[in-house]
């Protein structure tokens, strides 16, 4: 019984050692890419804010923006269809 015993303790310690080493390292890459995407989601709030602003100069440089003059389009093609 002993030398079964002092078998299965070494080799069932091995293997947990590398399950859990496994384990560790599955965790460690699924953390790394949990982070990248949190960068990735912020860089695009700022590539969206930065688009956001400079659409903003753009209209405040130029001449009303093309959403203005396409609603008096609209309400003039109504009453013109009625």
């Amino acid at each position: 019984m002993d030398g079964n015993d002092s078998v299965d303790p070494k080799q069932g310690t091995a293997d947990m050692a590398a399950f859990v080493q496994n384990l560790l390292a599955q965790m460690f890459l699924n953390f790394l890419d949990v982070n990248a995407l949190d960068e990735m989601g912020s860089r695009i709030d700022e590539l969206e804010q930065s688009i956001n602003d400079l659409r903003a100069e753009m209209g405040a440089e130029n001449s009303p923006s093309p959403s203005v003059p396409s609603g008096p389009k609209e309400e003039s093609k109504s009453p013109k269809e009625s």
